[in-house]
Order: C-alpha cells, then structure tokens, then sequence
C-alpha cells in the first residue's frame, strides 16, 4: 500500500464543474475575471457563517497578511512579535513592510506560541502581536487577546490553517482584530489555486484593505493610497461557492482521523513518539503532526512501508538566513528549536480510506515497538 502524503485526486469529483466554470465566466459577456459577481458571494457566504464585519478576498493568505499590517499602518520603526517557529509569511510579511519581526519561542507540546514569550516580547516598540496557529491545534487566543488589551497593541490571528477550527465555541479568524485565512490547495478549504482572505470585525479596516487589495482604488481609476494587486480570481470564488456546503463534512473527515491517530499514539509517548494533545476544541486538523525523537529514522521507516510524510519548518525563523539579522546575539529559542528537530506530519487529508488510516496507525505503532493490532 502507497499512502500519499497529499491527495493527489483532491478535485477529482468536481473535474467537469472546475472546466464547465472556467468556460462560463471565459465566455460570459461581463469579461469579469477577477473581483467580480463571484467574489462578492463568495465574502458574504463567509461573513454570514463567521458572523463578522467583513470578509475580504485576496490573492493569498500570505497577502492577507500584508494586506491587514498594512491596514494597521505597521512599518519601519514598528515591532510585530511573531513565533520563532512556523512558516515564512510570519516574519516575511513584517519585513516587507520595513518592520521588525521579533521571535517568541512556542509551546513544547502544540508548537504555537506561548503567550508568556510573547509578552515577554512586547516592548515599547511594539505595533501587534500575531499568533499563529500550527498543524491541528489552534493559539491560546483567550491570552493573547487580553495580552493585546493590556498592552494597547493590535492582535492579527494568523489562521491560515485553521478555516473551520473552533476554540471555546468562537470560529478561528475571528479572535484578533483581523485574522486571515488561506485557500492554497493542501488547506482545509483549499482550492484549485492561490487564494486568501481577511476577515475582521471592523469595518473601516477591512474597507481599507479593499482599497489595498486592488492597487489602493477607493473607486475606479481613484487612488487616494498606494497598494498591491491581490485581487481574487471569479474562476476560483465560484468553485469555493459551490464547495462551501461539503467544507463541514470535510472537516469532520479530518477530525476523525486526527481522533483516531491521537487514540493510538497516545501510548507512544514513552517510546519516543508524541501526539498532539487529544480533543476537538481549538483543534483545525490541517496537518497531523508528531514529535519523534529520532523523527529523520521514522521517516525512512514510514517511507519503506509505503507511508510518505512531510517535514515542515527544518529550522526555525530567526535561524533562517532571511531573518537571522532579526535574531539578536546570543539569543535562542529551545523549543523552536525542538520541533524543527523532531517535528514530523503524516497524512490526514479527507480522500484516506480507512484502510489507509489504518495502515498509517499501524506502522507508527509498529516503529515505535507496539503491536498494530488493538
């Protein structure tokens, strides 16, 4: 049995829809590829499920981010404190806009930021913090809410792969002040494509960054604010429309996986093989992720039997060459650190069989020294 690691016949059952939607908006006599008819269904069908202000479609999650520290007026001088592990538009992002990321390390066991290293980090400096959430397990939004508050700074919640997550009965995104969400193909909701949004409670941030989204435009061919072109593909808006109502049970695909990976691995611990923490709140089920302690050597084990699994983030971001000069002397971040080391995913995707799940299980179990059966 060959398991991939990400499905390669995600869209197979809406092949003919995709094409029979590419030629309908081609040929439609509007000639609107882009911000159109689509779009605007496709952001008031989120706002309405989250119950926010507003929804705004973008060219991905990472110019989401852009798009909201903009908005905010981040820039040179300014601090955004951003978690020394995870992907790249963290500290990107802040960069580009002439700011300075500044690394808290993470939590031991879920991988997202602590909240009390990212206070530490907060200083005078300081324009927002941005949690981000990571693998299946959501930030502590609680904390880095009142954090925010006490501190008098803005609080962007990097949901990206979280869309559908849920932590004490609020939706991922909409904790902060803005969250975003990305629609690149692996995501929970991902699509066909490149894609984001941002998704805010407050209405004059998100009209602003409409404005940004689309060149800086506050109407046609008016621009009272320079801005990007990140404006959001019809093609695509009306493939998630119409993928929308099937997202909950794709998610709760996930979930049960996630369940039963976590049932069977929580005996691991001992043998050097740790699970996520168990349970549903605040969990999103992007990705499944172990701790190993020799994880390059259950790799190669998983590969031999046919198990493909993926690594993410080898190093983590201030170690990066891009950011290094972000790090200060001296400094470090041990369980960043860590989970470079030992962090390693497997598959979880909603298009695994049973069987395939079960064969997954078996041979962690089987690596670890256990028995397969149950």
């Amino acid at each position: 049995m060959t398991v991939p690691f990400f499905a390669p016949d995600l869209f197979e059952d809406d092949r003919q829809l995709l094409m029979d939607l590419v030629h309908d908006i081609g040929t439609a006599p509007q000639q609107k590829f882009l911000l159109g008819e689509c779009t605007a269904r496709f952001e008031e069908a989120l706002r309405d499920s989250l119950g926010v202000a507003d929804v705004v479609a973008c060219s991905s999650g990472t110019s989401a981010l852009t798009l909201v520290l903009h908005a905010m007026g981040v820039g040179p001088g300014d601090e955004v404190v951003v978690p020394a592990y995870g992907c790249a538009p963290l500290a990107n992002t802040v960069a580009g806009l002439g700011a300075t990321p500044v690394f808290a390390d993470v939590d031991p066991w879920t991988m997202v930021a602590d909240p009390d290293e990212v206070e530490r980090a907060i200083t005078d400096r300081t324009r927002a913090i941005m949690p981000a959430h990571m693998f299946s397990v959501m930030a502590d939004m609680p904390r880095m809410s009142e954090i925010a508050r006490r501190h008098g700074v803005r609080l962007v919640e990097d949901s990206a792969v979280a869309q559908g997550g849920i932590l004490d009965g609020r939706p991922a995104g909409t904790w902060g002040e803005a969250g975003v969400f990305s629609f690149v193909q692996v995501k929970t909701f991902g699509t066909a494509g490149e894609g984001g949004a941002v998704v805010t409670m407050n209405p004059e941030l998100a009209r602003t960054v409409r404005s940004l989204r689309n060149h800086g435009q506050s109407e046609r061919f008016v621009y009272p604010r320079t801005g990007y072109n990140s404006r959001f593909d019809e093609v695509l808006a009306a493939f998630q429309l119409h993928r929308l109502p099937a997202f909950p049970g794709l998610l709760e695909r996930r979930a049960r996986i996630a369940d039963y990976y976590t049932d069977r691995f929580t005996p691991l611990a001992e043998r050097g093989v740790l699970p996520p923490p168990p349970g549903r709140d605040g969990r999103c089920f992007y990705v499944y992720s172990l701790l190993a302690e020799e994880r390059d050597a259950l790799r190669r084990y998983l590969a031999e039997r046919g198990v493909e699994s993926h690594v993410y983030y080898p190093l983590p971001l201030p170690h990066q060459a891009a950011f290094t000069r972000f790090a200060p002397a001296g400094r470090s971040w041990p369980h960043a650190e860590s989970a470079s080391r030992r962090q390693l995913a497997i598959p979880v995707h909603p298009r695994l069989t049973d069987a395939q799940v079960e064969h997954i299980a078996d041979t962690v179990c089987a690596y670890a020294g256990l028995s397969g059966s149950r």
